[in-house]
């Protein structure tokens, strides 16, 4: 297809669901679905690469009702693929350019009707950067919402040069980011991370100081203890056992008790922030950990969903537009 607005369909291909459940049962492909209305500070895309985040299926399963939009609904928040028509009120972007972002500014606020599980989608312009020049779609795709997730926690803990960190879920997709954020951009003097004992040396070679095999140790019982906590697994009751006084612990768990100090936050999305971060990623020192069985072709997207709910992701689990001749 000719990547030009007046070869733009008022038809699409979509993943949607217009029910809770588990994604098996729920999730439907849509070959009629209706291309998402340009507003005018937004862009649509011509998605080539989409990744799946634990949030996705938890809003399938209805978890977040109380602030979701309504259905029926295409998940995905993150995207990379190219501009094919921009808003009257988009300054930068322009058609052709090759982007990356997620798509929804609040995640948890009534995101998107129309995600990214689809052939098209739209997102404003301030959400959005141009994809890094060293990394393809696929890539790019897996990247946005993981490290805005690691690098606004990051903020929220006012990490900086000469404390140290300990990173609960260090082998996940914001685990991977965190660590890499910690040691290259936030200057921390010791990076210690969690994970299994198979992904010790993935730790270490993302720049983890000190790779605690938690099948084997329990963390808080280490005399060493730490600046800050990121928990990226929803274990704070444990987490603030292994602070020093006055330290903080984050944690990205939407839900559920949080022991004191410890605080949540939602993600604020940020195509600025994507901006900041991509000389990180250009010069190679941040750069996305692929799972390798986590690449999907499109009509593959179920088999994604159940790949992602078993909790055994390296890194960021993604699809991909196999037909796309952009794809990389």
């Amino acid at each position: 297809m000719d990547n030009t607005a007046s070869s733009i369909p008022s038809k699409m291909k979509a993943w949607v669901y217009s029910e809770h459940g588990k994604p098996v049962d729920v999730l439907k492909l849509d070959s009629n679905y209706d291309v998402p209305q340009l507003k005018e500070d937004q862009v649509l895309i011509k998605v080539v690469a989409a990744a799946l985040n634990p949030v996705d299926f938890k809003r399938m399963l209805g978890m977040f009702v109380h602030s979701d939009s309504p259905l029926p609904s295409v998940p995905g928040y993150d995207v990379a693929g190219v501009v094919l028509k921009v808003g009257s009120q988009v300054r930068t972007l322009k058609e052709g350019d090759e982007v990356y972002g997620n798509i929804n500014e609040k995640g948890l606020d009534r995101p998107k009707r129309s995600g990214t599980l689809a052939e098209y989608t739209v997102a404003e312009e301030n959400l959005l950067a141009l994809k890094p020049k060293n990394l393809g779609f696929i890539e790019a795709a897996a990247i946005p919402l993981a490290i805005g997730t690691a690098y606004e926690g990051l903020q929220k803990t006012a990490l900086s040069p000469g404390k140290s960190i300990l990173v609960l879920g260090g082998a996940g997709g914001v685990g991977t980011m965190v660590i890499q954020l910690a040691k290259h951009v936030f200057g921390a003097s010791k990076v210690a991370a969690t994970s299994s004992s198979a992904k010790l040396e993935l730790l270490k070679s993302l720049g983890a100081d000190l790779a605690i095999d938690y099948t084997k140790d329990n963390f808080e019982d280490l005399p060493e203890k730490f600046d800050v906590i990121y928990d990226a697994i929803g274990q704070s009751e444990r987490a603030v056992k292994a602070i020093k006084e006055g330290g903080k612990v984050v944690t990205i768990e939407p839900v559920g008790e949080l022991a004191e100090p410890a605080f949540r936050f939602i993600l604020t999305s940020s195509g600025a922030m994507l901006e900041t971060l991509n000389a990180f990623l250009e010069n190679g020192k941040v750069k996305p950990v692929i799972d390798p069985r986590g690449t999907f072709a499109f009509s593959q997207t179920p088999q994604a969903f159940s790949y992602l709910e078993t909790g055994r992701v390296t890194g960021a689990c993604f699809k991909v537009y196999m037909e796309s001749k952009h794809q990389q």
